[in-house]
This record gives structure tokens, sequence and C-alpha cells, in this order.
């Protein structure tokens, strides 16, 4: 037997369990992985509180790095004593060991540490393909991050800033301005006490900026469409403050703006999307110019209390788990 976090039923952090469960030896393109961190994403509140409904009794947590402790027949990605890292599907990462589908699994280079993986991989992941494949960014380019100051935000605001690119990003307080600055956001706008879209104006000179990427959701979603230029994109990929809903599309029109809702599963669902996805990741934490930062560390058992500090908002970059 091994322990793993489970929920049976939706809501607050009071749902999440810590219990005994059996793994099993892998089947068929399986793997079973002995984590040794584990990483906390908001995503995973949103499988807790039921807006992303899974199959109950569930499993909870999408990122995880460890060993390879056993594979199934027909597995060729890993072989067992690898270091691997994952992010993404099947949930079930608040665990000391699982199994896993084989082709989800990527080997870590000797220059990512297991805690530098798992703290990256849905965060890292997720920027890379928001920055570079739903709007490549290029030099020069001014753009507009929301919860800049969060894991995903400080990841993009130094990516962002290797690239060439002018940075704004949204948080909630001074000394997360202050953060979000320290890793290469250019200007902050403290959103609870500013117009976001008006000093984004200010910042552009009226001509308002090519994209903005929005993990906030219902509160930012109308607001972000007044920080575009004309042709913008808003991508929302994300939903911290609730789902954004019941939309008339005629609201596009005033600037012919394209909107996308996209997800790492789809923009990984390729094993060579997922592949190429990590190398570049890799490569950009291996050179320094992304720096992971693990500011809060739990005992698994303790995955209530985070969930709580993560919704509440004290929490800055990333945040794992010790199993």
């Amino acid at each position: 037997m091994t322990k793993a976090i489970r929920f049976h039923q939706t809501g607050g952090p009071e749902v999440l369990a810590y219990e005994d469960v059996d793994v099993g030896a892998p089947g068929e393109g399986e793997a079973r992985v002995r984590h040794n961190v584990i990483g906390l994403n908001f995503i995973d509140t949103y499988h807790r509180s039921g807006l992303y409904p899974l199959p109950l009794p569930s499993g909870i947590g999408l990122e995880a790095a460890g060993v390879v402790e056993a594979v199934g027949s027909g597995v060729t990605e890993v072989k067992v004593g690898d270091r691997v890292a994952y992010s993404g599907g099947p949930p079930g990462a608040y665990s000391e060991e699982r199994l896993i589908p084989a082709n989800k699994l990527v080997t870590l280079p000797s220059g990512v540490s297991d805690e530098q993986a798992a703290a990256m991989m849905l965060k890292g992941l997720t920027v890379q393909y928001l920055i570079r494949r739903v709007y490549r960014v290029e030099k020069g380019e001014t753009v507009l991050f929301h919860a800049a100051a969060g894991g995903v935000g400080l990841i993009a605001c130094q990516w962002l800033k290797a690239l060439g690119a002018t940075v704004i990003g949204t948080v909630s307080s001074d000394e997360k301005a202050a953060i979000a600055k320290a890793h290469g956001c250019d200007h902050t706008i403290i959103y609870t006490r500013e117009k976001f879209p008006e000093r984004v104006r200010e910042i552009t000179g009226g001509r308002g900026v090519p994209v903005v990427f929005d993990s906030v959701g219902k509160d930012t979603f109308y607001g972000s469409l007044d920080c575009l230029m004309p042709r913008g994109l808003l991508a929302v990929f994300g939903n911290g403050s609730g789902p954004v809903k019941d939309v008339d599309i005629n609201v596009l029109a005033k600037g012919s703006f394209y909107v996308t809702r996209p997800t790492l599963m789809t923009y990984t669902a390729q094993r060579s999307d997922l592949e190429a996805s990590a190398k570049e990741l890799f490569g950009m934490v291996e050179s320094g110019k992304v720096k992971i930062e693990i500011n809060q560390r739990y005992d698994l058992a303790d995955a209530q209390q985070a969930h709580r500090d993560l919704e509440g908002r004290k929490t800055t970059g990333s945040t794992v788990f010790q199993p």
C-alpha cells in the first residue's frame, strides 16, 4: 500500500483525504513511477471543486517528478530507473507512487532537478505553448500577462524578457509587483486599485497590445478585450475568478478580435509536440534564462492547507509537495 490524496465528493479543501491506495503492477503501455516531488497547480482546485468534473472517487494532481519503478508491456518511451517528469492527465499526482501512461512521461536532463521539474512542467509547458505556439511573441512586441507573480506568470515574464518582448503584468499587491518586476516584468498594474485597460493604453501610447494572456477569466475578460489593438488575440487559459459565460460574440467586432481557449492537453496530445515543448523548456532552464521559483513547500498530507493558501492568493511562484 502507498499513500495518496483522493476525494469522494466535490467541494472545498476539506474534501481532500489522505488515504492508503494499492497501486498494482503497470499494464500495457503504462509505467509505475515513484514520486520524489509533486507540483501544485490552480487546475487542481477546479477538479476538487467540480468546475472541471471528474468521475468520483478520484485522485488529484497533474504534475510530478520521480523515478520509473516498473514498466508494462509495449513501453518504449522510458525504462526502469529513468528520472522522469510529467504534466497533464490522468489526475493522480498527489501520491507516493502511481501508474501513468508511459507516453505522458519525459526523461529529465541532468541539468534539471526533480524539484525544478515538478514545479515547472505544467506551468512551463503552458508558457511554452502560449508564447511560442498560440501566439509566437517576437522581439520588440509588448504583451499583457495577467497574474504575473503566479507560478505561470513568473516563468512567462522571464521567458518573454529573454525573447526581447516588453511585458505588462497585472498583480494584486505591491509585494507581488516587486516580485514580478524582479523576474522581467517591465510594467506592473495593481488591478485592485488601478483600471488595467486604462493603464495598458497609457503604457502603449493608446495602441494597445497584440495579445493578452489571461488566466483570470470572468473578472478580466472584457477588460482584456479593451487592451487589444485591432485584430488582437485574447488567449484565455484559466478561470481564476470563475469561467467566462454568456458572451455575445458581436463584442469582438469592435476590433475584429480573436479569442481562443487553449489547453496544454491539446497542445501536447501528440508525443512529438510534448517532446519538442519539453526540450525547449528544459533548454531555457538549463541556460539560466528561466529560473524556477519554488516559494512554498508542503508535506503531501497537508494538501488541504496548500489549496487554502493557493485559492487565498497567499502563494507566489511555484509550490511543491514532498510525498
